[in-house]
């Protein structure tokens, strides 16, 4: 999975919408309730503001380390629309994705939101955008 987010693949929109996701993490560490939260958290929330269709979840899964670990029990055909998602997340953009998956069944949306996370929590690591 790790190769298939490989930079070369990452379009212009996609490293717009980093920079508006890194701006919303700034913003949340400014509020005092964001000091209980870890950067997984942090990023999840920053996702959600910018992308409402997601829906208000409040928690991620923080110490999963597997950004597709919560579909390891789902029907194929959900992992695989999961993986198409991610895939045109970093290729297409997150916002156009993101519409995509909110035309899926919650279950699914909210995979998507925990691959989601889990991929851009890696991508964020590797580029020092959070600790």
């Amino acid at each position: 999975m790790e190769d298939q987010f490989s930079p070369e693949a990452k379009s212009e929109v996609f490293e717009r919408e980093v920079g508006q996701i890194t701006k919303e993490i700034e913003k949340y560490r400014e509020n005092p309730e964001a000091k209980t939260l870890d950067q997984k958290e942090l990023l999840g929330r920053a996702i959600q503001s910018l992308n409402p269709s997601l829906g208000n979840k409040t928690q991620t899964s923080p110490k999963d380390d597997s950004s597709l670990n919560s579909l390891k029990n789902a029907p194929p055909a959900a992992k695989l629309e999961v993986e198409h998602l991610l895939s045109m997340a970093f290729k297409e953009g997150i916002a156009k994705a993101v519409s995509e998956a909110s035309q899926s069944s919650p279950f699914v949306l909210d995979a998507f939101h925990d691959a989601l996370t889990g991929e851009l929590y890696n991508e964020f690591l590797k580029r020092g955008l959070i600790k």
